[in-house]
């Protein structure tokens, strides 16, 4: 179960003083980048719900004012309230926070925003360059962490970060790509609708996850984690959103082959909890679709087939081992290759189909 958080509702608000102090229920190690063995506190037992209240309010009204406007291109970009309650919820100010792919930086905004350190990295200099605008901006409106971003391929991680960080990181938060296009934006046209920012590049370069079929992403994001798990301190937790979608009408379980990577990469699966992408009213939910998560709802019931809306995330929450590793190496605990037992079709499509 995640605990209650002392969290705002809007992202747009500066942290209160209870946030600015708040000590988080996986806090093994005091100061910046240290560490004290791995101890923890009576005082941060779990308590409260599993549900993360993270859409009460739109992306946009998110965004507004925290987040360059070029943010918006991005085709996949994650709620900054999900960001900022795992880094409340699994950190405390100075620690350091990890995003192997990091896209516009929301991660890292709200970790700096948190008095946290941050550090991504970005295989499109794209999103790299806009991250670090982002960066920039959250500074320049009272941010006081420190950010960077690193261009290169998560999967190398250990080569791409310096070797002092391994074992500092507290948290890490990051969600897989859901295939080379997603929902996008849209515009009305005297034709229909057109569809724009809805991919990661224009497809010359195949180096990017998105563009892998479901083994291939799921097998490089292992790569990613068993990277992560280096870098972690002992104790140190990892956060991932991800969502199951239909392919052809079949359910691509992406949760699950996270979770499957995630053990093979060494890591300990603590907790699964949702993050809400509608917002609670009066006890109901207000769902948030995109155009083409509704457009695909309506033809799927049509043709009889009772989909819904999707209403959340996946948050799918590991921890690294106590007990390090001599070698500095994360040990497996299903064996190192990890091809088995990927679900699934045999390409990632796009989420926006339903689930």
């Amino acid at each position: 179960m995640a605990e209650r958080t002392p969290f705002p509702t809007d992202p747009n608000q500066p942290a209160s003083p209870a946030e600015d102090t708040y000590r988080g229920r996986h806090r093994d190690y005091a100061g910046r980048h240290g560490d004290t063995g791995g101890r923890r506190r009576a005082s941060d037992e779990p308590e409260g719900l599993s549900v993360w209240a993270t859409a009460q309010q739109t992306g946009p009204v998110q965004r507004r004012g925290r987040y360059v406007p070029e943010s918006v291109k991005h085709p996949a970009r994650m709620l900054p309230a999900i960001a900022a309650h795992a880094v409340h919820a699994y950190t405390s100010p100075g620690d350091l926070v990890l995003d192997p792919m990091c896209g516009i930086g929301t991660t890292l905004v709200e970790a700096i925003h948190a008095g946290r350190d941050a550090i991504g990295v970005e295989y499109e200099p794209r999103w790299s360059n806009i991250a670090d605008a982002n960066i920039t901006h959250a500074q320049h409106h009272g941010a006081t962490g420190r950010a960077s971003v690193v261009r290169g391929d998560a999967t190398r991680l250990r080569s791409l970060l310096p070797a002092v960080l391994a074992g500092q990181v507290a948290l890490v938060v990051t969600s897989p790509p859901y295939g080379p296009t997603v929902h996008g934006l849209v515009r009305p046209g005297a034709d229909g609708v057109a569809k724009f920012d809805n991919a990661y590049n224009d497809g010359t370069d195949r180096g990017n996850l998105a563009y892998r079929d479901l083994t291939g992403l799921t097998d490089g994001f292992e790569q990613i984690l068993t990277g992560c798990a280096t870098l972690l301190r002992p104790g140190g937790t990892v956060v991932v959103t991800a969502r199951p979608w239909r392919k052809n009408g079949q359910l691509v379980d992406l949760p699950s082959a996270v979770i499957a990577a995630g053990v093979r990469a060494g890591l300990v699966p603590t907790e699964r909890c949702v993050a809400l992408l509608a917002a609670v009213r009066d006890g109901h939910l207000v769902a948030r679709p995109s155009f083409f998560q509704l457009q695909a709802v309506r033809k799927a019931r049509t043709a009889g087939t009772p989909l819904h809306l999707i209403t959340h995330e996946d948050v799918l929450i590991f921890r690294r081992p106590a007990k390090s590793v001599s070698s500095g190496a994360p040990t497996c605990s299903q064996g190192q290759s990890g091809h088995q037992g990927s679900p699934g079709q045999p390409n990632a499509g796009d989420p926006g189909e339903g689930g």
